[in-house]
């Protein structure tokens, strides 16, 4: 079967602008609950209708920031693919588009885009029989290799923490799960579309180098619109290949 209804899950409303005004998409203030702060923009591109979420802004710690992490983007993805679903219109594919920090020693540069080929989580040690393999909850992504060679993009495994930054036993378990990138949603997003089994792939685009020398919040603010530049460059191209597609021709 083609796809042809598509989600796009992106955190920060930074990101998720200028794709959102590129393409012309609008505000369906009814599609989330109202109790929630989530926000979704929905249209059609090509022959796809498309979605995109947002984890919108804090209005539980008085902060007004964006919702990052791991808690508001599983609630927005489990949502999101629950009421469409339920409107009889379920999602054919789930991509999960942002920033990331990329891994010198896996060949990241700042502005590559990576696509994900699985996701695992480092901060989830829970040294219990059975346990330990929950916590790292690995989880592979649908294969996109097609769609990389199009793209002219590189693949890798998404490690995802709920902190910026990371300390030595992060730095470990990073190792261990051979990650390309790290993140702070992709984890968790997979884990609700696994729920809903909507196939899933993510689409990172670096703003700093995790393994570099340089304190990751300072490279992160200054390449984060460059970054959101690129996620608008690339995300219609990867809608465009994937809409009218099977699975199996990415």
């Amino acid at each position: 079967m083609s796809i042809s209804n598509v989600v796009v899950a992106i955190a920060m409303e930074a990101e998720a602008s200028p794709f959102v005004n590129q393409l012309k998409l609008q505000l369906d203030p009814s599609f989330f609950p109202t109790e929630t702060p989530f926000r979704a923009f929905r249209g059609r591109h090509n022959n796809c209708n498309l979605t995109v979420i947002t984890n919108g802004m804090d209005v539980v710690y008085g902060t007004g920031v964006d919702n990052v992490g791991t808690v508001p983007a599983a609630i927005a993805t489990f949502l999101a693919l629950q009421k469409l679903k339920a409107d009889t219109d379920p999602a054919d594919l789930l991509i999960n588009a942002g920033t990331c920090g990329g891994f010198k020693r896996k060949g990241a540069t700042v502005g590559d885009v990576f696509l994900t080929t699985a996701v695992a989580n480092h901060d989830r040690r829970i040294d219990i029989p059975g346990f330990a393999s929950y916590g790292v909850g690995k989880v592979e992504s649908t294969s996109v290799e097609r769609l990389a060679a199009h793209l002219d993009a590189k693949l890798g495994i998404c490690t995802t923490g709920n902190s910026l930054d990371y300390h030595e036993l992060d730095s470990h378990h990073m190792l261990q799960n051979d990650a390309s990138v790290k993140d702070m949603e992709a984890a968790a997003i997979a884990w609700a579309s696994e729920i809903w089994s909507t196939p899933h792939f993510g689409v990172k685009v670096v703003t700093d180098i995790v393994d570099g020398d340089r304190p990751s919040h300072e490279e992160f603010m200054e390449n984060l619109g460059t970054a959101a530049t690129s996620l608008q460059r690339t995300l219609p191209r990867v809608i465009d290949y994937v809409c009218d597609r099977t699975h199996d021709e990415l």
